[in-house]
């Protein structure tokens, strides 16, 4: 005799568990806020990241510095820590570390003599541009249930809260 067929749920309709009890909650009112639905996306993002990021031994944080600085070699810490708005004691610890991985160097800023530039070893570039290409098709699968458009559309409504 065959199994009867699992019931699956359809997002707006609680799963019913073994004990016959909702399994999801009413989160209809959760599901209206703009910072919840973010949350809930970067949980999923996050998650593919990490795991895709493993081989290169990267962090968010980590890979958003090298490609920052793969296409503005020669920034300071100042601007580092301006545009991804973390504060200077965790950038000089993280530097240190992509610096002791011979991923970065620091030069003297051509204008400023008492900032020192930020550059990617040879090293640092092949990494980042490997890391920008997995980046890239993670991103991707991640938002495969929306067309470009809506993707597109996505990322600007996000940016009109943060930029």
């Amino acid at each position: 005799m065959p199994a009867p067929a699992k019931k699956t749920s359809t997002k707006n309709e609680p799963a019913a568990s073994a004990s016959g009890r909702s399994d999801r909650l009413d989160a209809r009112v959760l599901e209206t806020l703009v910072g919840y639905n973010a949350r809930r996306a970067w949980l999923i993002i996050s998650s593919v990241f990490s795991e895709r990021m493993a081989p290169y031994g990267l962090k968010q944080i980590d890979f958003s510095v090298l490609s920052l600085l793969a296409h503005n070699p020669g920034a300071t810490s100042r601007q580092l820590c301006n545009t991804l708005e973390i504060l200077p004691p965790n950038l000089v610890s993280l530097v240190a570390t992509l610096d002791s991985r011979g991923l970065i160097e620091r030069r003297p800023h051509p204008h400023d003599g008492r900032a020192v530039g930020l550059h990617l070893t040879s090293a640092g570039e092949a990494l980042v541009r490997d890391a920008e290409q997995t980046v890239v098709q993670l991103e991707a699968d991640a938002s495969a249930q929306l067309t470009a458009r809506e993707r597109e559309t996505l990322i600007k409504l996000l940016q009109k809260i943060y930029l």
